[in-house]
């Protein structure tokens, strides 16, 4: 039953297709099925720049301004004294709950062989 259900869905959504095909351009429905368009890729990233809406072109300019002010910083942008005495408190908390070290690298683990005793069967 479902895949009759499965079918009939799909007999629908090509008759639709066939039909929008057939009204906006007379193009054959092999062509809605195409992976391929007409136009290159390196034009598309030319174009794709030049029509960002505004909000878009704002959005990515105030990344970007983030994005340099925080190479120049070395860190985070605008962080005040409050932050780095919190992020101060927070490492010492951490420091003292693990048992020091350092915590801005990632740990080592060394793992040994298990050594097994030979067992004699009778």
């Amino acid at each position: 039953m479902a895949a009759a259900l499965l079918r009939i869905g799909r007999l629908r959504w090509l008759k639709c297709l066939q039909v929008e095909s057939r009204t906006l351009s007379r193009a054959p429905v092999a062509a809605a099925f195409s992976t391929k368009s007409g136009t290159s890729k390196k034009s598309t990233k030319k174009t794709s720049a030049a029509q960002l809406d505004p909000i878009q072109k704002l959005f990515l300019d105030s990344i970007r301004e983030y994005s340099t002010r925080s190479q120049a910083t070395g860190g985070i942008v605008d962080a005040g004294s409050e932050y780095q005495k919190a992020l101060a408190e927070e490492i010492a908390k951490l420091q003292k709950l693990y048992g020091g070290g350092d915590l801005t690298s990632f740990p080592e683990f060394k793992f040994t062989e298990p050594t097994f005793a030979e067992i004699s069967q009778k």
